[in-house]
């Protein structure tokens, strides 16, 4: 039995009729040609399908599509952001294939530490910590890069992470 289900992908509204039982990713990929999305491991291990629904980072391969319906999602055809110039001149790519899920999963992960949330090194939960390499590589550890491109995609971050601390503290 097929569900109805509005998906709200990168501001455009899609209505699909879909096995209830599809991931996210794979109606992502195979029902709006939204390729972007990289299908991974398919278990959750990886990180190559991220995307933010609800602005939160997800991952497709897990998360039904129906669980998406009339919420907001977004892919990487949906993002227009500095880090991903910052991950080019960073070197933080080689083959790409994981970059997609790298730059929502960074995303996400910037939004969660503007609202405070700690990660499993914050020292002091209470505190709101820098965004410092190591702060950024445990948030980013749900990520793997098979070319070892990790390093740059740090760097990239942190950059990124900078420039927005610099531009709120002259505004």
């Amino acid at each position: 039995m097929a569900a109805s289900i509005t998906l709200l992908v990168n501001g455009q509204a899609h209505s699909v009729q879909i096995d209830p039982r599809t991931s996210l990713l794979d109606a992502l990929r195979e029902r709006l040609d939204l390729t972007g999305t990289k299908k991974g491991c398919d278990q959750g291990g990886c990180g190559a399908c991220t995307v933010l629904l609800d602005d939160r980072r997800v991952l497709s391969c897990l998360t039904l599509a129906v669980q998406a319906d009339g919420r907001p999602v977004t892919t990487i055809e949906g993002v227009a952001h500095p880090l991903q110039d910052a991950i080019v001149e960073a070197d933080g790519l080689q083959c790409g294939y994981c970059t997609p899920g790298q730059v929502c999963s960074a995303l996400g992960m910037l939004a969660e530490h503007r609202a405070g949330a700690p990660s499993h090194v914050t020292a002091d939960v209470a505190s709101h910590p820098p965004l410092d390499r190591q702060e950024i590589r445990e948030r980013m550890s749900g990520n793997l890069c098979r070319c070892g491109a990790h390093n740059g995609i740090v760097e990239a971050i942190e950059a990124v992470a900078s420039d927005a601390k610099s531009e709120a503290a002259a505004s």
